[in-house]
């Protein structure tokens, strides 16, 4: 069927060049124009989406073609803008970076949803060799729609001007610019920003809103998005499942890395999902079932090791043979120790024998594919899993009563390795999923629970 929206995606030159502060921004000052909008970020990233959902009053999505296979990506895409009335899309580092051979790069989907792109210029300590940047860009791949460019950091008003002449001599169209404020910077840490759940955002995001509605020629960007064509899509045969299974899910500040479409995939096959908190909750809501996201607990391990009845309350539920899937903090959470950044041990649920040791160097970070080596909650072995791994701990100790159930492949090195742990009905690993993009899965996994005798 043929379907449109207005949309755009925000593109940069590289990481940290201020895509999210100004997105965030476009996002909050589209809404005070009464617009609905609907926010998309590229590729596996959690947490931006937080800044997002603050500033536009509605969730947002990712769009990762290794997580969710490409086919997918129009019918995603038009499923979650039902209600919108305009689509922001933030990009993923570079405009051409992404996966092997790129692979989920902002370059591709922005050319699989035929959607123009705005790349955000960083004119920190550089002036005319903007516009080269920006030629680069524009000629690299003929098939982005690149219409245009948005320069940040500015240092003064003789610096802008500089930057425009120089945009104009390319004939780059310049749809706005911003000034350098350290105040509107979102805060930091190891894994990239801090989640908008920890700290007190609000004021910030009204602050940048203000200002990218100041600096950037909002009328002319709506206008843009205008531009965009209809899109051609075979929309999801989704059944409505009726509930048959309730699944905790751990949502609070130490675990809060969730896909929503991912979670909307397990509720269409039938879960009802159970928000329960480690860090807060005395014990296990009535549930059938549990998934542990990724987050943070290495910011809140004495919170949750001082939570002695929850962690004794999954240990006996997993021990009973409950359905678990936890993946990276929420693989960590299961073991038996986490030692934090300080080098203090704290103590953990202890459903896997071992210790989650923080460390100051990434350990690893990109694309995988994950080949189960035997039958777990997922589905037979053999099964073939795309995911992402992102983390600073490392595993110390030996897997006692545990077997390794996945083979990891790295797509960029293609290294490949024994990772993860199963004991009981428990599956976990520093492997995060899609589970629309391994729907077979999902549906294994709320089977599980279903047939689960408590």
């Amino acid at each position: 069927m043929e379907w449109n929206i207005p949309r755009i995606v925000v593109a940069a030159t590289q990481s940290g060049g201020g895509k999210t502060t100004l997105v965030t921004g476009l996002l909050a000052a589209l809404r005070a124009r009464g617009l609905t909008v609907q926010s998309f970020k590229v590729g596996p990233d959690y947490i931006d989406l937080g800044y997002h959902r603050m500033a536009s009053g509605r969730a947002g999505h990712n769009l990762d073609t290794w997580l969710v296979p490409e086919s997918r990506l129009t019918e995603i895409f038009a499923r979650e803008c039902e209600g919108a009335d305009i689509a922001v899309i933030e990009g993923v580092m570079g405009l051409y970076d992404g996966g092997q051979s790129g692979i989920s790069s902002t370059a591709s989907i922005a050319k699989a949803l035929h959607a123009p792109v705005l790349l955000v210029i960083d004119a920190k300590s550089v002036g005319a060799s903007a516009a080269a940047t920006a030629l680069g860009f524009r000629t690299y791949d003929a098939d982005v729609n690149l219409a245009g460019v948005l320069i940040n950091r500015l240092g003064s008003a003789t610096h802008e001007e500089m930057i425009r002449a120089a945009m104009t001599g390319i004939d780059m169209p310049v749809f706005g610019a911003l000034r350098r404020d350290a105040a509107l910077a979102l805060p930091e840490r190891h894994l990239g920003l801090t989640p908008v759940e920890e700290n007190e955002a609000a004021e910030t995001i009204r602050a940048i809103g203000a200002q990218v509605e100041a600096g950037l020629d909002i009328a002319r960007i709506i206008e843009l998005t205008r531009s965009a064509p209809s899109l051609s899509y075979v929309p999801a045969a989704r059944r409505s499942a009726e509930p048959s299974c309730r699944i905790g899910i751990a949502r609070d500040d130490a675990f809060s890395f969730y896909y929503a479409a991912s979670l909307s995939e397990l509720e269409a096959h039938g879960a009802q999902l159970v928000p329960f908190s480690p860090l807060h909750d005395a014990e296990l809501p009535r549930v059938d079932g549990l998934i542990i996201g990724g987050g943070f607990p290495e910011m809140f391990a004495a919170q949750l090791a001082a939570n002695t009845s929850m962690r004794a309350s999954i240990r006996a539920a997993a021990g009973r043979g409950m359905p678990v899937y936890a993946e990276c903090g929420g693989y960590m959470y299961l073991m038996e120790t986490l030692v934090d950044f300080a080098g203090t041990p704290h103590a953990m649920a202890g459903v896997f024998s071992g210790t989650a040791r923080m460390t100051e160097k990434l350990q690893t970070v990109g694309y995988v594919d994950a080949v189960q080596n035997i039958d777990t909650v997922f589905g037979a072995a053999g099964l073939s899993l795309h995911g992402h791994e992102f983390h600073f701990s490392v595993e110390e100790g030996e897997i006692e009563g545990a077997a390794r159930p996945f083979t990891f492949t790295k797509m960029r090195s293609r290294t490949k390795y024994p990772a993860g742990r199963a004991l009981h009905r428990t599956l976990g690993s520093y492997l995060h999923l899609h589970f629309a993009g391994c729907p077979t899965a999902a549906a294994s996994f709320v089977e599980a629970c279903r047939t689960w005798d408590r």
